[in-house]
């Protein structure tokens, strides 16, 4: 693996009502693809806090090779201010940083066109469907060119569609940049994790620690009808017998 850009060490982190997650040993390299996928309530969305500095463990140390607003976090929902339009939202985090307003709202109109929305610069949240809702909260996650990208199942709202040319942007993107940004990304749908990451991580359903950790087959970006290979289709079926496990289920038995 290479260096790391973020790990997490034997941490634990203690829950209202319900037994602590944990301990955790995860690591994320520097420019890799990584999806958690785990059940409801086995702690992705904690470990994405964890990773971002947003959250404290109860025990264990979390460790970050990260400069200062170098990190890009993107929610379920776009989380955009609604009565802003798209460019003042994707100019927000410069202009908190710092950055003088005429640059960063030329910084924030590459961000979008990149995204696709080089045309919607003055569109407000209310005027923008969710696939294009969520583009311009990428499109403000990377305006920082972060070092880790953190996704909490951005997509998970979309249409099947949208979900998948998203994640033909969001490869894309990763493959334009330079240096390219670590990225953690949260999911449900292993065939989801399958296709955009390089390597997937399951969290057993109880504790949330990692049990299993599977690279995936073929590069990234991933070529043309993918998702039809017979390596892409074995993977999804490994990944989604590991998940069954880590939920307690048996293979083929009813969820």
């Amino acid at each position: 693996m290479a260096e790391p850009i973020a790990a997490l060490r034997g941490v634990t982190v203690d829950l209202t009502g319900r037994t602590p997650l944990g301990p955790l040993d995860l690591t994320v390299a520097r420019c890799e693809i990584l999806a958690l996928v785990g059940a409801s309530g086995a702690g992705k969305s904690t470990a994405l806090r964890l990773l971002a500095g947003l959250q404290s463990p109860g025990a264990g140390l979390v460790s970050r090779a990260v400069g200062p607003g170098r990190t890009g976090f993107v929610f379920q929902s776009p989380t955009l201010l609604p009565w802003a339009d798209a460019l003042a939202n994707v100019a927000l985090p410069l202009e908190l940083a710092g950055a003088p307003k005429a640059q960063a709202r030329d910084r924030a109109a590459a961000a979008l066109a990149a995204v696709g929305l080089g045309d919607r610069l003055a569109a407000r949240p209310a005027q923008l469907s969710g696939g294009m809702a969520m583009r311009v909260a990428l499109a403000r996650a990377l305006v920082t060119a972060p070092d880790l990208l953190l996704l909490d199942e951005p997509f998970a709202a979309l249409d099947s569609v949208t979900r998948r040319g998203l994640i033909e942007d969001l490869h894309a993107l990763w493959a334009a940049a330079d240096p390219r940004p670590a990225v953690v990304f949260v999911t449900h749908d292993v065939e989801e994790a399958v296709y955009l990451a390089g390597r997937v991580v399951v969290l057993e359903a109880a504790t949330g620690r990692p049990v299993v950790d599977l690279p995936t087959p073929g590069v990234l970006p991933r070529p043309a009808r993918w998702r039809a290979d017979p390596a892409c289709r074995q993977a999804v079926e490994t990944v989604a017998e590991a998940l069954e496990a880590a939920m307690g289920l048996s293979v083929g038995a009813p969820a």
